[in-house]
């Protein structure tokens, strides 16, 4: 069984922030062998004077592998996110089995509207109930609820967010080439970032942290051309923030 699992607005400026607390709940459920856990992925969502946020208001989002029955988690992220969730926070928490295809693109619809939108919580309530998804506040006025269920939407329309976690590869500046590169298990595509495909044998000039984006489904290294026929270079992270 698959779920699609988000967690939204669960810290406070003091404190680590929601990307953190999840990757946590991750490691507990994976040492009770709960399945198999997915990266992390960051989404996105509209800044605005009327939605409440920490910093960036944006939503975490991770997928599962698991014969776990979905009520297990629920009760088990349920109770770590009121537990672990800090002072002041207003967290969210949504949960989504296998839909339906038109509850799929309803369920899109709404995170895209969420990163240019105001939305509430009466709706985000509404769409979870018709597409059968749990969604639960857990704390404070509870307006992570829309985030959260937002942040599915985002992840599975597979163009949008920014995967949790910098990655080592090798010094800054060296050469390896996309096939050596994607073959570690973070790296599942390398495109530029209007999305073309570069080809195996590109050599491509590292930097000394890397991270990746959620681009056609797959957690993908962005490169662009340096000049050189052959050589490509790593996106520099200020300019993968608009992803």
């Amino acid at each position: 069984m698959k779920l699609i699992i988000s967690m939204d607005d669960t810290d406070n400026l003091e404190s680590q922030g929601t990307g953190w607390l999840m990757e946590d709940a991750c490691k507990e459920m994976a040492a009770m062998a709960w399945g198999h856990f997915s990266m992390i992925s960051r989404h996105q969502l509209l800044v605005h004077p009327d939605i409440p946020y920490t910093s960036h208001n944006s939503s975490m989002v991770f997928e599962a592998e698991t014969t776990v029955e979905q009520e297990n988690f629920i009760a088990f992220l349920s109770r770590y996110l009121i537990r672990h969730s800090a002072p002041g926070s207003d967290p969210g928490l949504c949960i989504v089995p296998q839909l339906r295809p038109d509850a799929q693109e309803a369920l899109i619809s709404y995170g895209l509207r969420a990163k240019k939108e105001v939305l509430t919580k009466d709706e985000a309530y509404a769409l979870a109930k018709d597409i059968g998804a749990h969604l639960s506040e857990h704390g404070g006025t509870g307006g992570g609820v829309i985030g959260a269920l937002a942040g599915i939407g985002l992840r599975l329309w597979g163009n949008d967010g920014r995967y949790r976690g910098w990655f080592h590869f090798g010094k800054e500046g060296e050469l390896m080439t996309a096939a050596e590169l994607m073959k570690h298990e973070a790296v599942e595509d390398i495109r530029t970032p209007d999305g073309e495909a570069v080809p195996q044998e590109t050599l491509i000039a590292l930097k000394d942290q890397l991270k990746t984006i959620r681009m056609n489904g797959k957690s993908t290294l962005l490169v662009q051309p340096t000049g050189s026929e052959c050589v490509h270079a790593v996106v520099a992270k200020e300019d993968i923030k608009r992803f």
